[in-house]
């Protein structure tokens, strides 16, 4: 399926910009799902060298679906459970992952499913062993700020950018 026509691109003036578009996209993710007691999650990955905001944005999501407390990269852990959130939040760095095989050792299946909201820092590290992004999101330097591609690879994604599209998050 071309996912072009659901592509979004969003200029992120600062951190706090960067943080609004999680708030937006975990907006859009209840909005959706929420309440339906269908299909509730979702598949994001987050895609940008170091320092690009990737940790930021998925704040971001996890304060806009109700989390208070503090949200670091799970960089030494590898994933991190946001369980008590509506979907549960699953987030991934794969930065240190020496093999994809590894992460079977990690039971990596079980963390997927209908109701859960996996955001996964350096996917690629993953390949082959992750499933497809419902959105691949790509950050790139941009000016004194930072450019986020949006880009749908599945239904869910598709639906989920154009609920962000819909709602006008601020930086579009």
């Amino acid at each position: 399926m071309s996912s072009a026509a659901a592509d979004k691109t969003v200029f992120l003036a600062d951190e706090a910009a960067t943080e609004a578009l999680g708030r937006a996209l975990a907006m859009a993710v209840k909005r959706r799902y929420g309440g339906h007691g269908g299909h509730k999650g979702a598949t994001v990955f987050l895609r940008g060298t170091l320092g690009m905001g990737k940790t930021t944005l998925s704040r971001g999501v996890m304060r806009g679906l109700g989390h208070e407390g503090a949200v670091k990269s799970p960089t030494y852990t590898i994933v991190e459970p946001y369980e008590h959130l509506d979907p549960m939040v699953y987030h991934f760095d794969l930065y240190r992952l020496g093999d994809p095989e590894e992460l079977e050792y990690l039971g990596i299946r079980d963390y997927f499913g209908q109701s859960s909201l996996c955001l996964i820092e350096w996917a690629e590290r993953g390949e082959g062993i992750l499933p497809a992004p419902d959105v691949q999101v790509t950050l790139e330097p941009e000016d004194e700020g930072r450019r986020a591609i949006l880009r749908s690879q599945t239904l869910v994604g598709r639906e989920l950018l154009d609920d962000l599209r819909a709602s006008g998050p601020a930086g579009e």
